[in-house]
Protein backbone atom coordinates (compact mmCIF):
# COMPACT_ATOMS: atom_id res chain seq x y z
CA UNK A 1 0.00 0.00 0.00
CA UNK A 2 1.36 3.38 -0.48
CA UNK A 3 0.50 6.55 0.92
CA UNK A 4 -0.81 6.75 4.09
CA UNK A 5 -4.43 8.21 5.18
CA UNK A 6 -5.23 11.52 6.63
CA UNK A 7 -5.45 10.31 10.45
CA UNK A 8 -1.60 8.93 10.33
CA UNK A 9 -0.15 11.85 8.60
CA UNK A 10 1.82 13.84 11.84
CA UNK A 11 4.50 16.71 11.44
CA UNK A 12 8.14 16.72 11.24
CA UNK A 13 9.65 16.18 14.82
CA UNK A 14 11.09 19.98 14.95
CA UNK A 15 10.17 21.41 17.99
CA UNK A 16 13.12 23.38 20.59
CA UNK A 17 11.72 21.14 23.46
CA UNK A 18 12.59 18.05 21.01
CA UNK A 19 15.62 19.35 19.83
CA UNK A 20 17.21 20.44 23.24
CA UNK A 21 15.62 17.04 24.02
CA UNK A 22 17.50 15.41 21.52
CA UNK A 23 20.72 17.13 22.30
CA UNK A 24 21.37 16.19 25.98
CA UNK A 25 20.54 12.54 25.08
CA UNK A 26 22.86 12.27 22.65
CA UNK A 27 25.33 14.31 25.19
CA UNK A 28 25.03 11.52 27.53
CA UNK A 29 25.51 8.86 24.70
CA UNK A 30 21.68 7.60 25.58
CA UNK A 31 19.38 6.09 22.84
CA UNK A 32 15.61 6.18 22.96
CA UNK A 33 13.25 3.77 21.14
CA UNK A 34 11.48 7.23 20.16
CA UNK A 35 13.94 7.64 17.48
CA UNK A 36 15.40 4.53 16.60
CA UNK A 37 12.03 2.97 16.08
CA UNK A 38 10.77 6.39 14.33
CA UNK A 39 8.27 6.49 16.73
CA UNK A 40 5.44 9.21 15.48
CA UNK A 41 4.93 10.43 18.30
CA UNK A 42 8.24 11.31 19.55
CA UNK A 43 7.84 15.28 19.04
CA UNK A 44 4.69 14.78 21.02
CA UNK A 45 6.14 12.94 23.95
CA UNK A 46 8.85 15.00 24.15
CA UNK A 47 7.62 18.44 24.32
CA UNK A 48 5.14 16.96 27.63
CA UNK A 49 8.84 15.76 28.81
CA UNK A 50 8.29 11.63 28.23
CA UNK A 51 10.80 9.70 26.83
CA UNK A 52 11.34 5.85 26.57
CA UNK A 53 15.20 5.03 27.11
CA UNK A 54 16.17 2.31 25.29
CA UNK A 55 19.52 0.55 27.05
CA UNK A 56 22.10 -1.90 25.89
CA UNK A 57 22.90 -0.22 22.53
CA UNK A 58 21.22 0.43 19.37
CA UNK A 59 21.99 -2.93 17.50
CA UNK A 60 19.96 -5.65 18.01
CA UNK A 61 20.35 -9.50 17.48
CA UNK A 62 17.05 -9.90 15.93
CA UNK A 63 16.04 -9.05 12.95
CA UNK A 64 11.81 -8.17 12.94
CA UNK A 65 10.59 -7.86 9.66
CA UNK A 66 8.75 -4.55 11.39
CA UNK A 67 11.30 -2.83 13.55
CA UNK A 68 13.30 -0.44 11.84
CA UNK A 69 15.66 -0.66 14.83
CA UNK A 70 19.40 -1.75 13.53
CA UNK A 71 20.66 -5.42 13.33
CA UNK A 72 24.18 -6.89 13.90
CA UNK A 73 26.34 -7.63 16.72
CA UNK A 74 26.09 -5.36 19.51
CA UNK A 75 29.12 -3.82 21.51
CA UNK A 76 29.37 -5.17 25.13
CA UNK A 77 27.19 -3.67 27.79
CA UNK A 78 28.18 -0.66 28.74
CA UNK A 79 28.97 -0.54 32.62
CA UNK A 80 28.25 2.95 33.12
CA UNK A 81 24.96 3.33 31.47
CA UNK A 82 22.61 3.18 34.02
CA UNK A 83 24.13 5.72 35.94
CA UNK A 84 24.25 8.51 32.84
CA UNK A 85 20.29 7.57 32.55
CA UNK A 86 19.43 7.72 36.29
CA UNK A 87 21.13 11.31 36.29
CA UNK A 88 19.43 12.45 32.88
CA UNK A 89 16.22 11.34 34.36
CA UNK A 90 17.12 13.38 37.66
CA UNK A 91 18.06 16.61 35.58
CA UNK A 92 14.83 16.71 33.35
CA UNK A 93 12.78 15.71 36.63
CA UNK A 94 10.90 12.75 35.11
CA UNK A 95 8.13 11.09 36.98
CA UNK A 96 7.51 8.34 35.02
CA UNK A 97 10.49 6.62 33.29
CA UNK A 98 10.28 3.79 30.66
CA UNK A 99 12.53 1.48 29.91
CA UNK A 100 13.92 -0.88 27.41
CA UNK A 101 16.23 -2.33 24.89
CA UNK A 102 17.08 -4.41 21.98
CA UNK A 103 17.39 -7.91 22.03
CA UNK A 104 20.25 -9.50 22.86
CA UNK A 105 20.70 -12.77 23.17
CA UNK A 106 24.08 -13.09 22.79
CA UNK A 107 24.68 -12.10 26.74
CA UNK A 108 23.96 -15.21 29.54
CA UNK A 109 21.24 -13.09 31.09
CA UNK A 110 19.54 -11.32 27.63
CA UNK A 111 20.43 -8.29 29.64
CA UNK A 112 18.40 -8.74 32.54
CA UNK A 113 21.38 -7.47 34.59
CA UNK A 114 21.49 -4.07 32.58
CA UNK A 115 17.54 -3.39 33.40
CA UNK A 116 18.04 -4.28 37.22
CA UNK A 117 21.08 -2.03 37.34
CA UNK A 118 19.27 0.83 35.49
CA UNK A 119 16.00 0.30 38.08
CA UNK A 120 18.52 0.41 41.09
CA UNK A 121 20.24 3.52 39.92
CA UNK A 122 17.00 5.14 38.87
CA UNK A 123 15.22 5.08 42.01
CA UNK A 124 18.60 5.93 43.94
CA UNK A 125 18.69 9.19 41.85
CA UNK A 126 14.88 9.60 41.72
CA UNK A 127 12.90 7.48 44.48
CA UNK A 128 9.65 9.37 43.96
CA UNK A 129 9.55 8.21 40.22
CA UNK A 130 8.29 5.19 39.00
CA UNK A 131 9.54 2.99 36.56
CA UNK A 132 8.39 1.26 33.49
CA UNK A 133 10.05 -1.84 31.54
CA UNK A 134 9.62 -2.88 28.47
CA UNK A 135 11.22 -6.20 28.26
CA UNK A 136 12.36 -8.62 25.60
CA UNK A 137 11.42 -12.32 26.24
CA UNK A 138 15.06 -13.36 27.32
CA UNK A 139 14.90 -17.11 25.65
CA UNK A 140 14.11 -18.44 28.62
CA UNK A 141 18.04 -17.31 29.99
CA UNK A 142 18.05 -19.20 33.41
CA UNK A 143 16.43 -16.42 36.03
CA UNK A 144 16.87 -14.04 33.67
CA UNK A 145 13.24 -12.74 33.87
CA UNK A 146 13.02 -13.21 37.70
CA UNK A 147 16.09 -11.13 38.55
CA UNK A 148 14.18 -8.01 36.78
CA UNK A 149 10.39 -8.91 38.44
CA UNK A 150 12.64 -9.04 41.99
CA UNK A 151 14.10 -5.71 40.92
CA UNK A 152 9.84 -4.56 41.38
CA UNK A 153 9.47 -2.10 38.17
CA UNK A 154 6.18 -0.44 38.99
CA UNK A 155 5.23 -1.24 34.98
CA UNK A 156 6.34 -4.73 33.58
CA UNK A 157 5.79 -4.57 29.46
CA UNK A 158 6.39 -7.14 27.18
CA UNK A 159 4.95 -6.79 23.79
CA UNK A 160 2.82 -9.59 22.19
CA UNK A 161 3.18 -7.70 18.70
CA UNK A 162 1.04 -9.76 16.57
CA UNK A 163 -1.37 -12.64 16.17
CA UNK A 164 0.28 -16.18 15.92
CA UNK A 165 -0.58 -17.11 12.36
CA UNK A 166 2.07 -14.14 11.65
CA UNK A 167 4.66 -14.66 13.65
CA UNK A 168 6.71 -17.04 11.06
CA UNK A 169 7.14 -14.08 9.20
CA UNK A 170 6.22 -10.66 11.21
CA UNK A 171 8.43 -12.23 14.82
CA UNK A 172 10.49 -15.33 13.66
CA UNK A 173 12.70 -15.46 16.58
CA UNK A 174 10.12 -15.03 19.25
CA UNK A 175 7.37 -17.23 20.30
CA UNK A 176 3.84 -16.47 20.69
CA UNK A 177 2.90 -18.73 23.44
CA UNK A 178 6.58 -18.25 25.05
CA UNK A 179 5.48 -14.72 25.11
CA UNK A 180 1.97 -15.47 26.87
CA UNK A 181 4.37 -17.15 29.41
CA UNK A 182 6.25 -14.40 30.06
CA UNK A 183 3.60 -11.88 31.18
CA UNK A 184 2.01 -14.70 32.95
CA UNK A 185 4.81 -15.47 35.28
CA UNK A 186 5.14 -11.40 35.71
CA UNK A 187 1.01 -11.11 36.69
CA UNK A 188 1.76 -13.97 39.31
CA UNK A 189 5.32 -13.35 40.36
CA UNK A 190 4.30 -10.34 42.59
CA UNK A 191 0.54 -11.44 43.11
CA UNK A 192 -0.64 -8.05 41.00
CA UNK A 193 1.51 -5.46 42.83
CA UNK A 194 3.55 -4.74 39.58
CA UNK A 195 1.12 -3.73 36.71
CA UNK A 196 1.66 -6.22 33.49
CA UNK A 197 0.94 -4.53 29.88
CA UNK A 198 1.27 -5.52 26.71
CA UNK A 199 0.54 -4.46 23.33
CA UNK A 200 0.40 -5.39 19.64
CA UNK A 201 -0.08 -3.88 15.96
CA UNK A 202 -2.68 -3.87 13.31
CA UNK A 203 -2.39 -3.63 9.57
CA UNK A 204 0.21 -6.72 9.18
CA UNK A 205 -2.54 -8.62 7.75
CA UNK A 206 -4.73 -9.99 10.69
CA UNK A 207 -8.44 -10.82 10.94
CA UNK A 208 -10.60 -9.04 13.46
CA UNK A 209 -11.22 -12.63 15.50
CA UNK A 210 -7.83 -13.05 15.47
CA UNK A 211 -6.98 -9.48 17.55
CA UNK A 212 -10.05 -10.52 19.76
CA UNK A 213 -8.54 -14.21 20.46
CA UNK A 214 -4.93 -12.65 21.28
CA UNK A 215 -7.16 -9.75 23.68
CA UNK A 216 -8.27 -12.71 25.60
CA UNK A 217 -5.39 -14.41 25.98
CA UNK A 218 -3.46 -11.32 27.48
CA UNK A 219 -6.28 -11.04 29.76
CA UNK A 220 -6.30 -14.89 30.94
CA UNK A 221 -1.89 -14.31 31.14
CA UNK A 222 -2.93 -11.73 33.64
CA UNK A 223 -2.46 -8.30 31.52
CA UNK A 224 -4.38 -5.23 32.66
CA UNK A 225 -2.72 -2.85 30.50
CA UNK A 226 -2.78 -2.90 27.01
CA UNK A 227 -1.70 -0.78 23.72
CA UNK A 228 -2.78 -0.93 20.61
CA UNK A 229 -1.72 1.00 17.37
CA UNK A 230 -1.58 0.98 13.47
CA UNK A 231 1.07 -0.96 11.73
CA UNK A 232 3.70 1.57 9.58
CA UNK A 233 5.96 0.49 7.04
CA UNK A 234 9.54 1.89 8.47
CA UNK A 235 11.02 1.03 4.74
CA UNK A 236 10.36 -1.06 1.61
CA UNK A 237 12.50 -4.00 3.13
CA UNK A 238 10.08 -4.44 5.92
CA UNK A 239 7.01 -6.01 5.91
CA UNK A 240 4.27 -3.92 3.91
CA UNK A 241 1.01 -2.53 5.37
CA UNK A 242 -1.52 -5.23 4.01
CA UNK A 243 -4.08 -2.50 5.50
CA UNK A 244 -4.98 0.42 7.29
CA UNK A 245 -7.36 0.15 9.80
CA UNK A 246 -10.15 3.29 10.25
CA UNK A 247 -10.42 5.56 13.52
CA UNK A 248 -14.13 3.65 14.01
CA UNK A 249 -12.77 0.03 14.28
CA UNK A 250 -10.02 1.02 16.47
CA UNK A 251 -12.93 2.43 18.65
CA UNK A 252 -14.72 -1.06 18.44
CA UNK A 253 -11.91 -2.14 19.63
CA UNK A 254 -11.18 0.02 22.08
CA UNK A 255 -14.74 -0.99 23.06
CA UNK A 256 -13.75 -4.63 22.97
CA UNK A 257 -10.97 -4.39 25.02
CA UNK A 258 -12.28 -2.97 27.65
CA UNK A 259 -15.49 -5.64 27.73
CA UNK A 260 -12.68 -8.01 28.16
CA UNK A 261 -11.89 -6.70 31.23
CA UNK A 262 -8.86 -4.34 30.63
CA UNK A 263 -8.27 -1.99 33.38
CA UNK A 264 -6.42 0.50 31.23
CA UNK A 265 -6.08 0.97 27.53
CA UNK A 266 -4.74 3.39 24.88
CA UNK A 267 -6.12 2.10 21.61
CA UNK A 268 -6.05 4.53 18.76
CA UNK A 269 -4.05 4.43 14.98
CA UNK A 270 -0.90 6.13 17.09
CA UNK A 271 -1.02 4.64 19.90
CA UNK A 272 2.88 2.83 20.54
CA UNK A 273 3.71 0.88 23.80
CA UNK A 274 4.90 4.15 25.59
CA UNK A 275 2.46 6.57 24.67
CA UNK A 276 1.08 8.66 27.43
CA UNK A 277 2.55 5.78 30.13
CA UNK A 278 2.11 7.65 32.88
CA UNK A 279 -1.25 8.53 32.56
CA UNK A 280 -2.03 4.89 31.49
CA UNK A 281 -0.90 3.37 34.44
CA UNK A 282 -2.66 6.61 36.90
CA UNK A 283 -5.34 7.85 34.75
CA UNK A 284 -8.37 6.25 32.90
CA UNK A 285 -9.15 5.26 29.75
Amino acid sequence: MTGKPAWLKVRPATSPQFLALQRRFRQHQLHTVCEEALCPNRDQCWRDGEAAFMILGPICTRRCAFCNVQTGRPQPPDADEPYRLAQTVQQLALRHVVVTSVDRDDLPDGGAGQFVASIEAIRTAVPAATIEVLVPDFRDKPGALESVLQAAPDVFNHNIETVPRLYSTVRPAADYQHSLRVLQRAAQFHSGRTVVKSGLMVGLGEQWQEVVAVLDDLYQAGVTRLTVGQYLRPSLRHHPVVRYWPPQEFEQLHDQALSTGFQRVAIHPLARSSLRAQQLLHDGN
